[in-house]
């Protein structure tokens, strides 16, 4: 469409013509999604829509800091139950309770934090007999601690 209106013609008969020239001429035919219902039609409207699918598609959070904190920790703790050692579990942990010492020294924007830090033997203990109940052993034929 990079010829000018031409005097005289309505916008809109003009702009018809422009797109059923181009149909004509299969410039549609190829496009992504050519014949493909388009996703989300069945959904209610949300004026957002273009956002939260961006938000979607790039893996962003709009979640305040003190929530991905907390989020954090939840996905730590449920990391280090699921660690194949010991080590692995002391070292989710260490890392994760530097974040809320962090976090507790100076609270992030949003709602209170509401952590604390693990007591890195307490889930060591939960973990040793999570792994003691399922008789899991480490790669060596040694139970797993």
């Amino acid at each position: 469409m990079t010829e000018r209106k031409p005097p005289g013609v309505d916008f809109e008969t003009w702009a018809d013509l422009q797109i059923r020239e181009a149909a004509e001429r299969g410039e549609f035919s190829n496009l992504p999604g050519f014949g493909k219902p388009l996703p989300g039609l069945d959904r209610p409207y949300d004026d957002m829509w273009w956002v939260k699918e961006k938000m979607r598609r790039e893996n962003l959070s709009f979640l305040p800091p003190s929530l991905v904190l907390r989020k954090e920790a939840e996905d730590a703790h449920a990391a280090a139950l699921g660690a194949r050692s010991e080590r692995e579990v002391r070292s989710i942990l260490a890392a994760i309770n530097e974040k809320i010492a962090a976090g507790l020294r100076r609270p992030p924007p949003g709602p209170p934090l509401n952590l604390t830090l693990f007591d890195v033997e307490d889930v060591v203990r939960a973990w040793r007999d999570e792994r003691e109940q399922k008789g899991e052993r480490d790669g060596q034929g040694e139970p797993a601690v």
